[in-house]
């Protein structure tokens, strides 16, 4: 079997060439035109000198001729990199430079930043701008334009593709900077694309499989919201096409405009990140009360749901099933979630482990139900970092003759076989000898009524070494009461875990695929004085 990306979607063409593929506005298009249109384009990328294991950086939003990149580039056996459309100057120039790009696609609205840093990557020998519906069109650009570069041949490139053939996720770099993880394309199948069943397990039978049952199958609409440069989008929208569905986009993420989306749509599945999504679209639906009718699953990946809004999404949607899904550039799927009412909010993140996910010791050996270890996982992972030998070789081993990634992320074996998520390794506060993961504390600040949003970080302390603090979001309309939520975050956790500091901002900064950005928020805390502040009296951890 090939089981490569651009032969997937190829099989799902010519078995399902009239269904509609891509929605974006107004704009439709079929199968057969999104193959077409995607061949033009690989055609002129073939002659750029794109071919095997060339670097075509996207730094582009949802749409369709973002699909029809992805697509081309792996018809032409290149690798797509993803590039996050938020970075300034400096941090492009950082990612062209690491990724090796040799061709760059972006939207016009991301061109002042896009110029600056080409000015300085010598190595990215062309550029080509794709007009966006962001009101752009003032900015100037010297990149070719998209639609004059498309080549007249429809045919599809004639290549033998091969399972494995390179796909790369770069990561978010919200911890540090970002890093290329390098994938064979059919064990990202396997993990995320749909070549093992989500919910049973068991690998399907061929490359066709997934095509010949979706030609049989009536098409559902997807509306994926997170953004294609993170696979909590990318990964979703193939397993569809793959299988014959119908994929939705928003441009950007407005709770407004996807409710009016949803209702002209009628879409069955809903695609989030987390809170930064969940939060704002239960608001808009209170204020807008739109006909969600449609909706059977509500499926959130990259960052986690909090207890509160899953009880708010299943008071708001009892017909449908929310869902959480852990996962990560190095590790696809990991497990997943269902969401139930009223849980306990200081409990981390529990899901059923599928396709390899696993608890280890620091040797790489799987721990006994009740105890704590590194979450792993074993079968299908990455072949390791790009250009970063020294990092590969400490979270991708063999060991016992299995090769295994070994994660950042703490977590324990439950007795009935699930795991439960207890925080990232790297951002463990150790306040007075004590540790502290810093999900947990999030948590259960976003319990408070009105908190809206929060990410807790480390604050130097000459006696304890590290002592708690965060940066919270309010709710629209209400104003801070500190000792409210002090008291809120004490009766849930021990006390060296209440965060002794906090600031207020507008907004969390979080990254395009809705997990929150450490850096930003430790700047933040450093550039201004804290709103509230535990006095010194009572600033023992304990």
């Amino acid at each position: 079997m090939a089981c490569n990306f651009a032969d997937l979607f190829e099989h799902a063409v010519d078995a399902m060439p009239e269904r509609t593929a891509l929605i974006h506005h107004d704009r439709r298009i079929t199968y057969r035109e999104l193959d077409i249109r995607a061949n033009r384009l690989a055609h002129h990328l073939l002659s750029l000198g794109v071919g095997h294991d060339v670097h075509v950086g996207f730094q582009m939003h949802n749409g369709i001729e973002t699909m029809e990149t992805l697509i081309a580039c792996y018809k032409l056996r290149a690798v797509p990199i993803n590039i996050n459309y938020r970075y300034g100057a400096g941090e492009l120039r950082y990612l062209y430079d690491n990724a090796d790009l040799r061709v760059l696609l972006f939207h016009r609205s991301y061109s002042p930043a896009v110029e600056e840093a080409l000015a300085h990557s010598p190595r990215v020998r062309h550029a080509i701008v794709v007009e966006d519906d962001l009101g752009s069109d003032h900015l100037d650009t010297a990149a070719a334009q998209y639609e004059s570069i498309l080549a007249e041949s429809t045919e599809r490139p004639v290549f033998r593709r091969s399972a494995d053939d390179l796909f790369m996720m770069y990561t978010g770099g919200t911890t540090g900077l970002p890093k290329g993880v390098m994938w064979r394309q059919e064990d990202m199948w396997r993990v995320l694309g749909g070549g093992i069943d989500f919910y049973t397990g068991e690998p399907v039978a061929d490359e066709f499989q997934q095509s010949r049952v979706g030609a049989v199958t009536d098409p559902s609409a997807w509306l994926v919201l997170p953004p294609l440069i993170h696979a909590a989008a990318m990964m979703p929208t193939f397993t569809a096409l793959w299988s014959g569905n119908t994929i939705v986009y928003e441009s950007r993420f407005d709770p407004d405009a996807v409710w009016r989306t949803v209702q002209r749509e009628r879409p069955a599945v809903m695609v989030i990140t987390g809170d930064a999504m969940a939060r704002p679209l239960l608001a808009s639906y209170d204020a807008t009360s739109p006909d969600a009718t449609s909706l059977v699953a509500i499926a959130s990946g990259a960052a986690m749901l909090s207890q509160p809004v899953k009880n708010q999404l299943l008071e708001r949607f009892p017909s449908a099933v929310v869902s959480d899904s852990i996962g990560s550039s190095e590790t696809g799927f990991g497990g997943i979630g269902f969401a139930t009412k009223d849980d306990d909010p200081t409990r981390g993140p529990r899901v059923q482990t599928g396709r390899g996910a696993t608890v280890v010791d620091d040797a790489g050996r799987a721990v006994a139900p009740g105890q704590e270890g590194w979450l792993a996982k074993t079968g299908a992972v990455p072949m390791g970092y790009y250009k970063d030998t020294e990092k590969s070789a400490r979270l991708f081993k063999t060991v016992d003759g299995v090769r295994i990634v070994v994660t950042d992320d703490r977590a324990r074996v439950e007795s009935d076989g699930s795991i439960t998520l207890i925080g990232r390794g790297n951002m463990v506060i150790n306040t007075g000898g004590e540790k502290v993961f810093v999900e947990e504390v999030e948590s259960v600040l976003k319990a408070h009524p009105r908190v809206l949003d929060a990410v807790v970080v480390a604050r130097p302390h000459e006696r304890w070494g590290q002592q708690v603090a965060a940066v919270l979001s309010l709710c629209a309309g209400t104003d801070p009461d500190f000792e409210s939520i002090t008291a809120h975050v004490r009766s849930h956790l021990a006390g060296y875990k209440v965060p002794r500091t906090l600031w207020i901002a507008e907004t969390v900064s979080r990254s395009p695929s809705g997990k929150p950005d450490y850096r930003w928020a430790t700047d933040y805390a450093a550039s201004r004085a804290p709103d509230h502040e535990v006095t010194t009296a009572n600033s023992s951890p304990r």
